[in-house]
C-alpha cells in the first residue's frame, strides 16, 4: 500500500514566504490614483511651461527676424552712404551759381534721402561727437587734446551705424585727452611778466 503522506503536496519555504508578502502589501486604489494624478499634473504643468517658453522664444525670434532682416543689405548700403558723403566733402564750397551748385544740392538731397530710408528700416546713424567714448559703439583711432573733457569723443573720422540695438559698423572716432596745457615756457613768461 501507498503511504497517504506521500501524495500530499509538500510546502516549500518559497511558497510560504511569497504568500504573506503579497497579502501584506495590498495597493490601495485611491493612493494609486492620487499618485497617478500628481504625476499627470506635474507632466501637464511642465508641458505648459515648455509651451509658454516656446511661445516667447518664437515671438522673440519673429521680432528679431523683422528687425534685423535687412542687416546684410544695410551693411552694403553703408558704402554708398560713405561715398556720397565723400563726394559732398570734396565739392568746392564756393560754387554759388550754375550747374555745379545744382549738382551739389542734388547729391546732398540724395544723401538725406538715403539716410531717411535707412532710418525707416531701423538703421540709425551714430553721431558720437561730445559723447563719452563707448567701445561698444565707437572705435578709437587716435587720442589728442581738445576742448572736450578727457575720455569724450572729440572727432568723427567715419560715421557709425546701428540697427536696433546692434552695431552695424562702429563709428571711427578721435578721443579727447582734455584741454591742451599751456607750454612751460609760456607759463614762465606769464609768471615773470606778472611779477
Amino acid at each position: 500500500m501507498t503511504d497517504p503522506k506521500q501524495n500530499d503536496p509538500v510546502e516549500t519555504p518559497e511558497a510560504t514566504t511569497a504568500a504573506p508578502e503579497a497579502e501584506a502589501a495590498p495597493v490601495d486604489p485611491i493612493v494609486a490614483l492620487e499618485a497617478e494624478k500628481a504625476d499627470l499634473k506635474d507632466k501637464l504643468l511642465r508641458t505648459l511651461a515648455e509651451m509658454e517658453n516656446l511661445r516667447r522664444r518664437t515671438a522673440r525670434d519673429v521680432h528679431d527676424g523683422r528687425t534685423y532682416a535687412v542687416t546684410a543689405f544695410a551693411r552694403d548700403m553703408l558704402t554708398v552712404a560713405d561715398n556720397i558723403n565723400r563726394a559732398l566733402e570734396s565739392a568746392p564750397k564756393d560754387a554759388a551759381e550754375g550747374p555745379l551748385k545744382a549738382l551739389i544740392e542734388g547729391v546732398a538731397l540724395t544723401e538725406r534721402d538715403l539716410i531717411k530710408t535707412l532710418e525707416r528700416h531701423g538703421v540709425k546713424k551714430l553721431e558720437p561727437v561730445g559723447q563719452k567714448f563707448d567701445p561698444n559703439f565707437h572705435q578709437a583711432m587716435f587720442e589728442a587734446p581738445s576742448e572736450h573733457p578727457a575720455g569724450m569723443v572729440s572727432t568723427l573720422v567715419q560715421a557709425g551705424y546701428a540697427i536696433g540695438d546692434r552695431v552695424l559698423r562702429p563709428a571711427l572716432v578721435g578721443i579727447s585727452k582734455g584741454p591742451a596745457k599751456a607750454a612751460p615756457t609760456e607759463a614762465k613768461a606769464n609768471g615773470a611778466a606778472e611779477g
